[in-house]
């Protein structure tokens, strides 16, 4: 059974980070690096000795959660650690900000990543591990980042809460809360 690593969100920012430095972390028969660049996705093998799978998915999209669900089953890795890095925000007035991409946030960074944890965990076993970003934002309302402040909050309290029913299982769930990053 191969020990895989999971990280969404792979092609730039937080995630490309996570793919630069993973293998420091640990030892992994292969990276499983998602994101919608493919283009992006193909660079990551020369930046990290972990063999990388690219896979080209866009995690707003429900569909995409089915195609990344069916190649865990057919696969049937064992997912070492999953990092939910796919998420994104917009600063401005809320009046300015379109409904689509409120929502966008919300299914983004709230749905996609609650799905991604909920079809990766039959896959992860005792020492796995899932990190979730989240944001500073997450910890008080902010004006002018509302709704992305909203979804953060969301995932911090759905890390803490699964970090509690998964201690027993062995599996370590964490949130990280990065500052403003570039």
């Amino acid at each position: 059974m191969k020990k895989i690593a999971v990280i969404t969100g792979a092609s730039s920012g937080i995630g490309r980070e996570f793919v630069r430095t993973l293998s420091s972390h640990g030892q992994y028969d292969e990276l499983w690096a998602i994101a919608r660049d493919t283009a992006r996705l193909e660079q990551l093998r020369a930046e990290t000795p972990i063999p990388v799978v690219p896979i080209s998915l866009d995690l707003s999209r429900p569909e995409s959660v089915t195609t990344y669900a069916s190649m865990l089953a057919e696969h049937k890795p064992d997912v070492s650690i999953l990092i939910n890095c796919s998420g994104y925000g917009k600063f401005e007035s809320t009046q300015n900000i379109s409904l689509e991409d409120n929502l966008g946030m919300i299914d983004l960074n709230c749905r996609a990543l609650t799905a991604m944890t909920y079809v990766t965990l039959p896959y992860m076993s005792r020492g796995g591990e899932i990190i979730e970003i989240a944001s500073v934002a997450a910890f008080q309302p902010i004006p002018y980042i509302n709704v992305y402040g909203a979804s953060k909050a969301y995932v911090l309290s759905f890390t803490r809460a699964l970090s509690r029913e998964l201690r027993p299982k062995g599996i370590h769930v964490m949130a990280v809360c990065p500052f403003w990053t570039k």
